[in-house]
């Protein structure tokens, strides 16, 4: 608290401690105040509670104005203090700093921080994480990890040493997988001419030309894959961005541009797949359900990696696989031995 009054002295006490005007700083020693108020209070709101300045004044008989000197408030009062005495006498900055809102994938929580089921930590449990497996073993702890209320779909991701950015590394291919994919396949057809009943005859789930075309552009989405004889390339072109984003163009490296149209249709509907490496180099691909036999699956799936294999692209050098995986749909993935894989022959070969 602090007041004016007219005494013929002049102190500043600060925590039972005297300052004198002399020992302040020039552009702190003085405000002027008003006469019509001889008496006023200052209250300190940011101090300490135990901190409490007393101001005296003295009347200068030359003005009327009355001269408080005040020290430095950011220094000897603390008004902000920012300074704590540690036990050795030395002095700590205590610093407070805002951290930005992260946005966008920076917000998501990271890889450690993520929680999970109590299902896939069981689960998860039944394989050692870095360890590698021969495919048999492996084929049989996916079909033990896949244990949702659903089918789960088995899945192979192989790591390849490519850069798809360039031409010469690009790996677009498909594989006939013997014991089929599990899942049926719904086919359309754009042909003209002969053609379309030899489609529907090879049974084509839809067949169709102009008008197919007009009803995909007004939104039509009823099928997995859509055939194309090359006669109809020039008028499906205007689908491409419709059909690109969700990789149903008709392709001739994909198989799905033909004029040998009822083996085309035969080959997807018996479990014929397509893969592509994504701009990471990494190959995703179906090949069966969670309760094919253990036997099919071992067909299927050596049947990936040797088209994989065969279709290695010529930019590629060096070591050609970094690593592959097997998973089931929601279960966590199995590491395989490399060597061990390429070398693989079935019993029975």
């Amino acid at each position: 608290m602090a007041s004016c009054t007219t005494p013929p002295s002049l102190m500043l006490t600060h925590a039972a401690s005297s300052v004198h005007p002399q020992d302040l700083s020039p552009s702190l020693r003085s405000f002027s105040h008003r006469p019509l108020s001889r008496t006023f209070s200052v209250y300190p709101l940011v101090l300490k509670p135990s901190k409490w300045v007393q101001v005296s004044f003295r009347r200068d008989p030359k003005s009327r104005s009355c001269h408080a000197v005040v020290a430095a408030l950011a220094a000897e009062v603390e008004v902000a203090e920012t300074v704590d005495e540690t036990e050795d006498g030395s002095a700590a900055t205590n610093t407070v700093t805002t951290a930005k809102p992260k946005k966008g994938k920076a917000a998501l929580p990271l890889k450690r921080d993520r929680t999970r089921s109590k299902r896939f930590l069981e689960i998860q449990k039944l394989r050692e994480r870095k360890k590698e497996y021969d495919l048999k073993t492996a084929v049989s702890l996916v079909k033990e990890t896949a244990k949702t209320k659903f089918l789960e779909t088995v899945e192979a991701h192989f790591r390849l040493n490519i850069d798809p950015k360039y031409n010469d590394q690009q790996l677009r291919a498909t594989v006939n997988l013997p014991k089929g994919t599990g899942k049926p396949i719904k086919v359309a057809v754009l042909t003209q001419g002969e053609k379309f009943d030899e489609a529907k005859n090879a049974g084509a789930d839809l067949v169709g030309g102009e008008d197919l075309i007009e009803q995909i552009k007004g939104g039509f989405m009823e099928f997995d894959k859509l055939i194309a004889s090359p006669d109809m390339m020039p008028k499906v072109a205007s689908l491409g961005k419709i059909l690109g984003p969700r990789g149903l163009m008709p392709n001739p490296k994909a198989g799905t541009v033909t004029p040998n149209i009822p083996q085309a249709i035969a080959e997807f509907k018996q479990g014929k797949v397509e893969y592509r490496a994504d701009k990471t180099g990494i190959v995703h691909l179906p090949f069966g359900k969670a309760d094919f036999p253990e036997e099919d699956l071992l067909v299927n799936l050596l049947a990936a990696i040797k088209s994989v294999e065969a279709n290695k692209p010529s930019g590629a050098k060096g070591v050609y696989w970094k690593s592959a995986h097997i998973c089931s749909a929601m279960g966590p993935s199995i590491r395989l031995n490399i060597r061990e894989m390429l070398d693989y022959r079935l019993p029975s070969e």
